[in-house]
């Protein structure tokens, strides 16, 4: 059978969009083949040179999946969290009728399931609401995206759905500084992939695996991921 890798992951950049509390994020070229020359590695008819980048960002930058002690100062750090729960079966739900600012609901998570032909039932499961192709890169994406509403993520807790995954910066509407849906993942131990892109690749797709391990960082709260999908062909 053949497969396609979807790459669901914002490249790292310098200096990428942060929200307000967070500081820019460091991305740049410390060492080129050009300077490391003068180092003298290798021999003078076969010089060995090399190029090398620096790299400094809060965890949560970019694509990445939030420890459980992001939310619960008793929750596991990053590094604590099993490896296997960040790969498995899952499932794209086409949410883009949900407006800027707009609520992900348990009606709107019961008609993508009828849709999909999918029941879910452990499966990580991903939201395609057109934000980063409508924003990315404009700061506005952080004032303005949808958000999770509190009676979905006990709906995607109920179904023993671990993980969820949505595109820009949060799976609440950042600009209300409420969280609900990250208070609920606390309280239901479950957790989330935010900043996901390239979705729209999946919801024409019933169901496929997902992957998004993360970095064995050391007290994280959370980590960037290389998130991608494999989907049967």
């Amino acid at each position: 059978m053949a497969q396609r890798i979807i790459d669901l992951t914002l490249p790292i950049t310098d200096n990428m969009p942060v929200q307000r509390a967070f500081q820019s994020n460091v991305y740049v070229r410390l060492a080129t083949h050009e300077s490391t020359l003068a180092m003298g590695s290798g021999t003078p008819e076969d010089p060995h040179t090399s190029a090398w980048n620096y790299i400094g960002m809060i965890e949560h930058i970019g694509t990445h999946v939030d420890a459980f002690y992001h939310m619960n100062p008793k929750g596991r750090t990053i590094d604590q969290m099993p490896l296997d729960m960040f790969f498995g079966k899952a499932v794209c739900f086409d949410m883009t009728h949900i407006p800027d600012l707009g609520e992900i609901t348990v009606a709107d998570l019961e008609e993508a399931e009828r849709k999909k032909g999918v029941k879910v039932d452990g499966h990580i499961v991903l939201f395609n609401t057109g934000l980063h192709k409508r924003h990315f890169p404009n700061p506005i994406i952080f004032d303005v995206n949808p958000g999770l509403s509190v009676e979905a993520t006990h709906w995607l807790a109920d179904r023993g759905s671990k993980l969820h995954g949505v595109e820009g910066p949060s799976t609440d509407i950042m600009s209300t500084n409420l969280f609900p849906s990250h208070r609920v993942c606390r309280d239901r131990g479950i957790t989330h992939y935010e900043w996901l892109i390239n979705l729209e690749e999946l919801v024409d797709v019933k169901e496929f695996m997902f992957y998004g391990v993360p970095l064995r960082l050391h007290d994280g709260t959370g980590s960037p991921v290389r998130a991608f999908a494999v989907v049967n062909e």
